[in-house]
C-alpha cells in the first residue's frame, strides 16, 4: 500500500469531512479556503487515491435495540484463514473483524440485540465458522470511546 503526502489544504478537507461527512462542497471550500470548483477536485482525488473509502451514518445501535456489543478473540486452523476470514465478511453480527499477533489469530467486534441472540451466534454460528479452534469472548459493559478521529491520530 503506498503512502499519500498530504498537503495543508487536504489535511483541512480530511479533519472537517471526517466529522462533517455532509457539507456542500461550496462549504467545505470556504473552510479550507477554495472555491466550489478546486475543493471538489481535492475530494475527488482523495476518494480516487482510496484515502475517503466513502461516507455513512453513524448510528445509535442500542436505539434500534440491538444492546449487546462484544469483542470474540479467536484462533483458526492455519490452513483455514482465508476461509474463516470470508465467512466473517459475510456474517451480519460481525461489524470488525482484525488479524492479530498474540493469542489469538483475530479479533472480532460482535453486536446483537441481546444477551439471547450473542448466545446463539456463539453456540450455533461461530464455532461452524471454517477453521474455528477456540474463542474467548468479552462483553462490552458501556462504550466509553467510539469512532475516534483518524486525522487527529495522525496530528
Amino acid at each position: 500500500m503506498e503512502t499519500q503526502q498530504l498537503d495543508r489544504i487536504d489535511r483541512a478537507i480530511l479533519t472537517i469531512l471526517e466529522e462533517e461527512g455532509r457539507l456542500s462542497f461550496a462549504e467545505l471550500g470556504e473552510r479550507v479556503g477554495l472555491s466550489k470548483s478546486p475543493c471538489w477536485k481535492r475530494v475527488q482525488a482523495l476518494e480516487e487515491a482510496g484515502i475517503i473509502r466513502g461516507y455513512r451514518a453513524s448510528i445509535d445501535h442500542a436505539r434500534l435495540g440491538a444492546t449487546t456489543l462484544a469483542f470474540a478473540h479467536i484462533s483458526i486452523a492455519f490452513e483455514k484463514h482465508e476461509a474463516f476470514e470470508r465467512a466473517v465478511v459475510a456474517h451480519p453480527c460481525v461489524l470488525d473483524c482484525h488479524a492479530t499477533v498474540g493469542e489469538a489469530d483475530y479479533v472480532l467486534r460482535l453486536l446483537t440485540r441481546d444477551l439471547s441472540a450473542l448466545d446463539e451466534f456463539l453456540r450455533h454460528e461461530l464455532w461452524r465458522l471454517p477453521g474455528v479452534i477456540r474463542f474467548t469472548t468479552t462483553l462490552t459493559m458501556r462504550t466509553i470511546k467510539s469512532g475516534g478521529s483518524v486525522m487527529a491520530g495522525l496530528a
